[in-house]
């Protein structure tokens, strides 16, 4: 059981490429979204789970277009159901950011506390996919830090234009 959670919540080897994606995608729907609802939570959390959702589209459907190109062929339904799946992490990068917003929005806590832990919700994905990255690639320290500091630094762009737009 821990290593379903692990795989649906963090990613597996086969999609953590779409969880540090989802995960991009989430915290800039936070930032661009953040501005005009920062007292509606749920107005946030509902339009960062649309543009997740849409994104996992696009995703799917530019995805299945390549493979078809590829292959000289139509994909038959599994085929794409299998694409489908394998970018479902896009999708459920958006679950710890919202549930974030969530507290926020029953009143938990502040609404603008609930956005700010959205986005270190976030990043602290990003920074737990780049440590898991470096795991699974067995790399040593020197490469563990690069991974990390990489993705810190892709979360930390998306809050400095949180700033930026705030202010």
């Amino acid at each position: 059981m821990p290593g379903l959670l692990s795989s649906i919540f963090l990613g597996s080897r086969r999609n953590i490429a779409g969880t540090e994606y989802g995960t991009i995608v989430v915290l800039a729907a936070i930032v661009a979204g953040a501005p005009g609802l920062r007292d509606e939570p749920w107005r946030l959390a509902v339009v960062v789970i649309v543009t997740a959702f849409v994104f996992w589209l696009a995703h799917v459907y530019s995805d299945g277009i390549g493979e078809s190109l590829d292959q000289k062929r139509r994909l038959d339904k599994m085929e794409f159901l299998a694409i489908a799946r394998r970018e479902f992490a896009i999708l459920l990068a958006v679950v710890p950011p919202v549930l974030a917003l969530a507290l926020g929005a029953v009143g938990l806590i502040r609404e603008t506390s609930a956005i700010w832990l959205a986005l270190a919700a976030g990043i602290g994905m990003l920074v737990v996919q780049g440590y898991r990255y470096a795991r699974l690639e067995t790399l040593g320290f020197v490469g563990t830090a690069v991974s990390v500091s990489v993705n810190l630094a892709f979360g930390l762009v998306i809050v400095a234009m949180k700033v930026f737009v705030s202010h």
